[in-house]
């Protein structure tokens, strides 16, 4: 234990049951391995953390709106200029519609550089009477079905780190760099409008942006936020080796912070209040999320925040409902009216993806665009109703033109899941589909 830990308590999760991590086979390999990750340099600082935090409380307040997305599982072949690039274009063009049709300040968070690893349901997986362990994302081990790729290896720690580096520098050039200028609102546009009904309702609404720019410029007014964008990293932080690893004591305030991201969350499966997840993230200061599904109750959601915002401190915890269209109407209500009645300040994020998963005859895992949208309009019914504020969507996507989800302007029908299904593990929106639920948020929030 080094001094650090001992000091801020930092291994008490360790004394408890950690979920979900992999069955590392050799101990001594993994211990070098975190000692490596202790001396690398933060992935972000403290005070971005901070930063980050400040916009959530506006969340909180009902000022702002949390766009938060990405990849489902990161892979490191993944880390490439194109891809960031195109994932950063749909994440950026979400929010533009967001901004403009909804009329909200976005809070722009990737689910980028560091989603490397994934819970599974269950700890083998078996093809044709093959039995071996579940891939549980590149952090962990290979995604090819062989003995060698499956075994868990601590030498991936380090790669995730490194990818996630690289990730992080593409996305602060593109975001700081010119790319995210608001002038650029066709450019990510030209490869996408004449064949996408989604690009050529956003094509529209970029014209209106342009109109009012150069209005704007007319007028002698060009902010400095016209010409960048504020843009955070977040994962579900998992592997708590890793995580731990990269955890670092803030030389201003003399608080631990995990330096791996921004934002980090606790997924559905690790919100174990006696378990180790939990444990940690009491004792990080990061803005913290938990993914809650329809089994949760009012009382396991207030012990959560007693456990992990005992001082009630705005923007530092999110819970991100994941309930199912079928289900978040009735059981979004009782959760967010015993909170709120609580005095507890929350912010609330629908993640509408996870809730609505099911197997097309081909066997391949997939969504339907309108039970996304449904569990959506049923999360704004809620806080309508409540007098609350729907403060975000968390929703898995890519750039590219993928075929995993069903539905949408440019219909993807089930027979077509095959034509290009290159998820690593759960069906993300393609760029098309991610724009019609963009639409269709800024509607509900005008509403």
């Amino acid at each position: 234990m080094s001094a650090l830990s001992n000091s801020l308590n930092l291994d008490s999760w360790r004394a408890l049951p950690a979920a979900q991590q992999p069955d590392w086979p050799d101990r001594a390999e993994l211990d070098k391995v975190v000692a490596e990750l202790g001396g690398l340099p933060p992935l972000v600082f403290a005070g971005e953390c901070d930063q980050l935090k400040d916009q959530l409380a506006a969340v909180v307040r009902g000022e702002a709106f949390v766009l938060q997305g990405g990849d489902c599982a990161e892979t490191f072949a993944g880390a490439t200029a194109d891809n960031v690039r195109n994932k950063l274009k749909t994440l950026l063009q979400m929010a533009i519609v967001l901004t403009y049709a909804g009329k909200v300040p976005v809070v722009k968070i990737g689910r980028l550089a560091g989603q490397f690893a994934k819970p599974r349901s269950k700890n083998t997986e078996t093809r044709a009477g093959i039995e071996l362990p579940a891939y549980r994302g590149d952090m962990v081990n290979g995604f090819d079905f062989t003995p060698e790729s499956r075994i868990p290896d601590p030498a991936r720690l380090l790669k995730a780190y490194h990818s996630s580096a690289v990730t992080l520098n593409l996305a602060r050039a593109f975001t700081k760099g010119g790319y995210a200028d608001l002038r650029q609102v066709h450019a990510w546009n030209q490869d996408f409008v004449a064949e996408s009904p989604a690009g050529r309702r956003y094509e529209q609404l970029a014209r209106e942006i342009d109109q009012a720019l150069a209005f704007m410029r007319a007028c002698g007014a060009d902010p400095e936020e016209f010409h960048s964008v504020e843009y955070y990293s977040s994962h579900e932080a998992l592997i708590l080796d890793y995580d731990q690893a990269l955890t670092r004591v803030d030389s201003r305030t003399g608080l631990p912070y995990d330096v791996s991201a921004h934002m980090v969350w606790i997924g559905e499966r690790t919100r174990q209040l006696d378990g180790a997840h939990v444990e940690f993230f009491s004792r990080i200061r990061n803005p913290i999320g938990v993914k809650l599904g329809p089994t949760t109750t009012p009382d396991e959601a207030l012990a959560l925040i007693d456990k992990l915002n005992p001082d009630n401190v705005p923007g530092r915890l999110t819970f991100i409902t994941r309930m199912g269209a079928s289900k978040i109407r009735e059981f979004l209500p009782t959760l967010v009216k015993e909170v709120t009645a609580s005095g507890a300040q929350i912010a609330w994020i629908c993640d509408p993806m996870h809730g609505n998963t099911f197997e097309a005859p081909s066997g391949h895992k997939t969504r339907r665009l309108d039970d996304v949208l449904d569990e959506v309009a049923g999360f704004f019914e809620v806080h309508r109703s409540l007098g609350t504020h729907p403060g975000g969507i968390h929703i898995e996507f890519t750039g590219d033109d993928v075929t995993e989800c069903v539905g949408g302007g440019h219909e993807i029908a089930e027979g077509d899941l095959a034509t290009r299904y290159e998820t690593a593990c759960d069906p993300r929106l393609n760029r098309g589909q991610s724009l019609d639920l963009a639409f269709r948020v800024a509607e509900l929030y005008r509403g």
